[in-house]
């Protein structure tokens, strides 16, 4: 059916947009394959088609060289190369797509991490006669890094192997393995050839034993919808206007979220409550707006609200914060340095700030954790920064918007590092009616319980790995105490994730927020004069130590419950070792997240040689020693 240039120019604006970065290897064949789809897809013009002609008989090929597309640099031409982010832009009558070709040679990693930033899917090529190599690895960290939710492996040159299974399987299982380790919550695998268009764009004869879909048409049907957060409602502003005297508004891009009119919303750093009054998109007025859509804000009240405030939902607001821990790329050949000072750019606002300590760099090969005390050019690693201001921001894994900054050069204006925000040193959740609570005098002390029940009130914090016997230990300790007439509790991991924190994951963050909530309950138990209990992972020593400040030192014993990671496996009581391997749960602790294990602990129980009774029997005796136990 024959469509008019204004249907077709809607037709492709309303369509959905999909943007996919392109890594591996050098001469995998990255820029071939995006030439190829283009080709394929029936996205290029023909005179530029003819100028490729002309452009591959100069270089010396008798067929077209579609990489000659996105490779325009004279020096990539030259070498074969892929140097600096090419972007194309191309559409099917079901998606709008944006493709970012990116460096495959570690020099240009940087230049891949740039690409990457925006993307929804990564596509990565594996040369089937190499298999996976170091830069394939380190291009799917990086992925999974900046947040990617999806990769689509595509091991190309098929038709040099001889269309071979076994040699698609080999690389299907061993970086399938690989991936196991990272957060990465779609992984596709297709075997393609870009030279002869081979599953690129219509199916191969030449491989009969791959019953999956042609790329193009994995990415035209992926489901992309859901990544979009319409949760957390962030408007950073970016202009103030002000036409006329009867006018302010606040105009800047959604980040974020949804917001209607005539909600109240509050107004970051100053916490000042006002209400929608209109929303403007364009030259027209609507009743509510949501992320991407940059819109004009108008509020009810005359506040004083500039470029680098945040607007947000007085219930939902993010973080508010000078201390912030992140993952970093370094981008620059100069290395980082401690002892001077940069800017960070993040959502609208620019703030000094510096980088305090550099806590681990990370072997993108291995993934293992290295001392470091800088970082050099195309190097990733876990650092603290200080701000001379607050910057309102979100976890990364959350927020990509609000969790991201770069990091600039005052005196060069370059841009030296990309940071994701993955934590915060002084806990800030924003919420206004916290201000405005009083505590009451209580009559009634700790020690007025304490001579009433008999006992002092501790918490017994049991961490190991899952499988360890922490929980076990627990209740035979409940039970051992309870029969002796004192008060006591457990707060078991399983317990408090069905109730109290069933609305929080397994990343850094929710474990964190996870470990948090259950050290204040437990400070409320001691209070109220009980032993606690506490059963929980806990896998990272600075959770441990927070905990132990909320609850308070003199209350805290620390009990590492140990066994082998293979004696954990062994037991496996739940079955989630045997799914970590299998990729089915990310962020395992032991298989893909590490555990690290407390420096002093008060007691230490290698459950591997002491039985459950041998076990008890320890705890009760350290519980004598404290003088817990009167």
């Amino acid at each position: 059916m024959a469509v008019s240039i204004e249907q077709l120019i809607e037709q492709v604006s309303e369509s959905e947009l999909l943007r996919f970065v392109t890594a591996g290897s050098v001469d995998d064949g990255k820029s071939t394959l995006i030439g190829r789809l283009l080709h394929d897809a029936k996205a290029i013009y023909e005179d530029h088609l003819a100028s490729l002609d002309r452009d591959s008989r100069k270089a010396g090929r008798e067929y077209i060289d579609f990489a000659l597309l996105t490779d325009g640099l004279k020096a990539e031409r030259e070498q074969g190369i892929t140097i600096d982010v090419a972007y194309r832009h191309f559409a099917t009558p079901r998606r709008r797509f944006i493709i970012a070709d990116t460096p495959g040679h570690e020099q240009y990693t940087r230049n891949m991490a740039t690409g990457a930033s925006t993307a929804d899917l990564a596509l990565i090529l594996v040369d089937a006669r190499n298999g996976v190599t170091t830069q394939s690895r380190r291009h799917a960290f990086i992925a999974s890094l900046l947040g990617i939710p999806r990769i689509v492996v595509a091991v190309n040159k098929m038709d040099l192997v001889g269309w071979s299974q076994n040699a698609f399987e080999a690389i299907r299982h061993e970086f399938g393995q690989f991936c196991t380790k990272l957060r990465i919550a779609d992984l596709e695998f297709i075997p393609i050839s870009a030279l002869k268009g081979d599953n690129v764009v219509h199916r191969s004869e030449n491989m009969p034993w791959y019953q999956g879909p042609p790329l193009l048409s994995y990415l035209e049907t992926v489901h992309i919808a859901s990544d979009q957060n319409l949760i957390d409602f962030r408007f950073p502003v970016q202009y103030v206007l002000r036409p006329s005297s009867d006018f302010r508004g606040y105009a800047g891009t959604i980040a974020s979220g949804v917001v209607r009119l005539g909600e109240e919303v509050v107004v970051l750093p100053s916490r000042r409550l006002t209400t929608i009054t209109r929303i403007q998109k364009g030259f027209e007025e609507v009743d509510y707006a949501f992320a991407p859509q940059s819109v004009t804000l108008c509020v009810a009240d005359d506040l004083d609200i500039s470029r680098g405030d945040m607007i947000a939902h007085p219930a939902n607001v993010p973080w508010i914060a000078r201390d912030i821990e992140a993952m970093l790329i370094w981008l620059h050949e100069e290395p980082m340095r401690l002892d001077r000072y940069y800017l960070v750019k993040h959502t609208t606002s620019v703030v000094r700030g510096r980088f305090t300590d550099v806590m681990y760099r990370i072997d993108p090969d291995t993934l293992h954790r290295q001392e470091a005390k800088a970082l050099a050019l195309n190097e990733m690693g876990r650092v603290c920064m200080h701000l001379f201001r607050p910057i309102m921001c979100d976890e990364y894994a959350r927020n990509r918007s609000t969790g991201a900054f770069i990091v600039i050069d005052p005196i060069t204006n370059f841009t030296v590092g990309c940071g994701m925000i993955i934590d915060r040193s002084h806990p800030y959740t924003g919420s206004t009616a916290a201000q405005r609570v009083a505590l009451h005098q209580e009559q009634i002390t700790v020690e007025d319980r304490s001579l009433v029940l008999g006992q002092k009130p501790v918490t017994i914090w049991m961490t190991g790995l899952s499988g360890s016997g922490k929980s076990t230990i627990a209740y035979a300790v409940e039970k051992r105490l309870l029969a002796d007439g004192r008060a006591c509790f457990v707060l078991d991991g399983d317990k408090v994730r069905q109730g109290l924190n069933k609305d929080l994951g397994f990343s850094p963050s929710d474990r964190s927020e996870n470990i948090r909530r259950v050290a204040e309950v437990a400070r409320l138990m001691n209070e109220a004069g009980l032993v606690v209990l506490v059963s929980l992972i806990s896998p990272f020593r600075k959770d441990r130590e927070n905990a132990r400040s909320i609850i308070g030192g003199d209350r805290f014993l620390e009990i590492f419950v140990h066994a082998p990671i293979e004696t954990c496996e062994e037991r496996d009581p739940k079955g989630l070792y045997a799914k970590a391997r299998q990729g089915l749960i990310p962020e395992f602790t032991g298989v893909s997240s590490p555990y690290e294990e407390p420096d002093q602990p008060d007691l230490k129980l290698d459950t591997t040689q002491l039985s459950v009774d041998a076990c008890v029997e320890a705890i009760i005796g350290l519980l004598r020693e404290k003088r817990i136990l009167e």
